[in-house]
């Protein structure tokens, strides 16, 4: 089993492993021409985000600056809003519904550690230096017709259900289900979200 296939299956894996930092330099080389490009050169975005993500529907708006580790472990259904200054690890994957509204500042994890620093880092070298930290993933799915709040973070291995409001600076440290509204540090469901649907 390579370490990107650990990565992807929730297993411990190694974060300096060859392939997986040649992924790493090529997503961070793509996300700084992303962000460096002139706002309205859409053909010149388009471009990039072809070959950043993993996948996209029609109509997806990310406005820069954008932070991704991978890239290719996001998928985004149709009429998808990023705004400015997102952040996804996406360690694992980062799957994304149609009409996705995510709000400034918003991060994304799907990476963790080992809370034990010997597990996480091992014993050190001769040197004194450490390898790269022992790290393990869990996926990271959001519904359709989404509204996430700026600032708000979503950990690990959660799932975000279908026309669900994730309110402003909210932590998300479980799994939300379908129709709610949910806000707060922990992030709890506060009230049921009664909505027409689209025709």
């Amino acid at each position: 089993m390579t370490e990107r296939e650990k990565m992807l299956a929730g297993y411990l894996y190694d974060c300096g492993d060859t392939e997986l930092l040649s992924q790493w330099h090529k997503a961070k080389d793509l996300i700084r021409d992303y962000n460096q490009t002139n706002s309205a050169d859409t053909e010149e975005k388009e471009r990039i985000l072809k070959k950043l993500l993993g996948g996209r529907g029609k109509n997806l708006w990310i406005t820069a600056p954008f932070y991704v580790d991978y890239g290719n472990n996001i998928y985004f259904g149709n009429n998808c809003e990023v705004n400015m200054n997102c952040t996804f690890l996406d360690d694992n994957k980062i799957i994304i519904g149609n009409n996705a509204l995510i709000a400034p500042n918003v991060q994304i994890y799907t990476a963790f550690h080992p809370t034990n620093a010997i597990e996480r880092f091992g014993n050190p070298k001769q040197d004194g230096t450490f390898e790269f930290c022992k790290t393990q993933t869990a996926p990271v799915t959001i519904g359709d017709n989404v509204w996430i709040g700026g600032g708000a973070i979503i950990m690990p291995g959660l799932t975000i259900g279908n026309n669900v409001v994730i309110g402003a600076g909210s932590i998300v440290t479980k799994s939300i289900p379908d129709n709610k509204i949910a806000f707060g540090n922990p992030c709890r469901v506060m009230k049921e979200n009664t909505q027409r649907k689209y025709s």
